[in-house]
């Protein structure tokens, strides 16, 4: 079994469902007493977020990069990044790593494409629905994501923060989130794309009326595939 190296705590939320989801599916492949070897490196999101919010993306860049080549020189034979947003510094982060890099967005549109669809809807931050690093590779995939529109994409990025990162879900958060991704399927989306996280604190299967795509799971279950190939 290669050994999975994990750069998380962004949120600290996110990276304990990738946890969980790993071992799980470990055992559920192996058997037994299995679980999967990881080295795990989590940051403390007060300090990215700051960085985030003033648009020092370079300095966020450097951080990243110092962890993977810590998590690389750690044993890990690839790297996981727990996180969708900071997918936008994928390439400053491996400058300079020798092992590679198992890309959310990649495994996310696999996914997609490999049920015949083609226009997901998007929930996410901010970031990685407004801008270009996280879209791009999906249409590079032969997919035409859709997004909300401004004031749903507000609503989807302020629970994102204010809540989800802190552990909190509300009825209140899951009737918007039910309903913005209801307007993403109005407007055309033949699925949806959990596109945070955390967004799948809220939302499942059982709650919205396309096939639904969380990118924390079907990045863990990437993650199984290649540390077992």
């Amino acid at each position: 079994m290669k050994i999975i190296g994990i750069l998380g705590g962004m949120s600290a939320a996110s990276t304990q469902i990738y946890y969980r989801q790993i071992c799980h599916l470990a055992r559920e492949r192996l058997g037994g007493l299995h679980s999967p070897e990881l080295l795990i490196r989590s940051l403390d999101f007060a300090r990215i977020e700051a960085l985030q919010v003033a648009g020092a993306w370079d300095q966020a860049g450097d951080i990243l990069n110092r962890e993977a080549r810590a998590l690389e020189r750690g044993g890990a034979d690839f790297l996981v990044l727990a996180t969708n947003t900071m997918h936008k510094l994928a390439a400053p982060m491996m400058a300079g790593v020798g092992i590679p890099l198992l890309h959310i967005a990649d495994a996310t549109a696999a996914a997609i494409s490999q049920r015949g669809l083609r226009a997901p809807g998007l929930m996410a931050t901010a970031f990685t629905m407004e801008q270009s690093f996280y879209t791009d590779r999906l249409r590079a995939a032969g997919l035409a994501p859709l997004i909300p529109d401004a004031a749903d994409r507000a609503t989807t990025h302020r629970i994102i923060y204010d809540e989800l990162c802190c552990d909190i879900t509300t009825p209140a958060s899951e009737a918007a989130y039910i309903a913005i991704a209801q307007r993403l399927v109005e407007r055309g989306a033949d699925s949806l794309i959990l596109g945070c996280t955390e967004v799948g604190m809220l939302l499942d299967q059982g709650k919205v009326s396309v096939p639904v795509f969380d990118t924390t799971l079907i990045h863990c279950d990437a993650a199984i595939a290649q540390a077992l190939a």
